[in-house]
């Protein structure tokens, strides 16, 4: 494998180990209050769609659009939908106490399908399928930083993308700071925890997990719109590849153990098992879908020594998909 050839390996791992890495870090929050949602995938595809009409009716409407207007549109768009998804899910998890697995799937399924309409639509409007044409908030979400991007084979390899990787690794950080820090990151981890504990300790459970879940979700928004402005450059494709990369940042909050910090290495790693077939001469179609399964396999692994080992740091929160009866307590 010649450098070119490893270069290009790395930049493909790195993007889409970033919009891996939105969907672990919001899971990761979601999941600390108690809340399993398995709506990943959906809510980062409403996410997308949204930023993506948001831009394009924007840019349609105005004859020179204004890039950093076009970014907030973008980011205000994508992070509202993809929590709104999360506003749903918390609905009927917590307040109508419906099973959490079976509504995360089917916010899944709502989510997809709700953009590949809008989708669909959105390319008759502009034309037909692949027309659809957001250049200017494209460009802004694919600015690289100032002269860091020219440092050789070095420039190349850490620091040619668009800014939204280092966001997302600030948020990843952030997060770790928060849970582990503040007060309320501890209460949010109580919450997960044991919430009959946290109730009788006067932390309000419902708010906290109806603020995580929204937030968790509305940062997973965010890498659907990585995908949308910076990977397809401000189109709509329907190949399921989003959704793909939604489960895997499922996986990566269980290989992660909860952590957001892990996630930042993690899902370059997940990104790197995503593509690296790609660069390995003469494998057969078996031997494909076997590389494709890696992530997958490399989560279980992780599952089985974690819980072997049986250290509490390692566990997901006790209270992780149960839902909350306070006159139980």
């Amino acid at each position: 494998m010649n450098v070119n050839t490893l270069l290009q390996l790395l930049q493909s791992s790195i993007a889409f180990g970033t919009i891996i890495m939105f969907g672990a870090v919001g899971e990761i929050i979601t999941e600390k209050s108690g809340n399993l949602n398995l709506g990943i995938p959906g809510v980062m595809y409403m996410g997308a769609i949204a930023s993506l009409i948001g831009v394009f009716f924007y840019e349609k409407n105005v004859e020179n659009p204004i890039p950093i207007v076009c970014v907030i549109i973008a980011i205000l768009c994508a992070f509202l939908a993809a929590a709104l998804g999360g506003l749903l899910f918390s609905f009927l998890t917590i307040t109508l106490r419906a099973n959490q697995n079976v509504t995360g799937l089917t916010l899944t399924i709502f989510g997809s399908g709700v953009a590949n309409f809008f989708g669909g639509m959105l390319n008759g409007f502009a034309g037909g399928v692949g027309q659809i044409r957001v250049e200017t908030t494209s460009k802004a979400f694919m600015a690289k930083l100032p002269f860091l991007s020219d440092l050789g084979i070095v420039g190349k390899a850490i620091f040619s993308y668009g800014w939204l990787v280092y966001v997302a690794i600030a948020i990843a950080i952030l997060a770790q700071w928060y849970m582990n820090k503040t007060r309320s990151g501890l209460n949010l981890r109580a919450v997960g925890e044991n919430p009959a504990t946290a109730d009788a300790a006067g932390i309000n459970v419902t708010v906290y997990r109806y603020l995580a879940t929204c937030i968790g979700t509305g940062i997973a928004g965010l890498g659907g719109l990585y995908y949308v402005m910076d990977y397809t450059k401000g189109t709509w494709a329907n190949d399921g590849t989003m959704e793909n990369l939604g489960w895997l940042a499922v996986a990566l909050v269980i290989f992660a153990i909860w952590r957001p910090k892990n996630a930042i290495w993690g899902a370059y790693l997940f990104g790197l098992l995503f593509w690296v077939y790609l660069y390995i001469p003469g494998l057969s179609r078996k031997t494909l879908e076997l590389f494709n399964m890696l992530p997958y396999v490399v989560t279980i692994i992780v599952l089985i020594f974690t819980s072997l080992r049986k250290k509490r740091e390692n566990q997901p929160p006790n209270g992780l998909g149960l839902a909350y009866f306070r006159e139980d307590r």
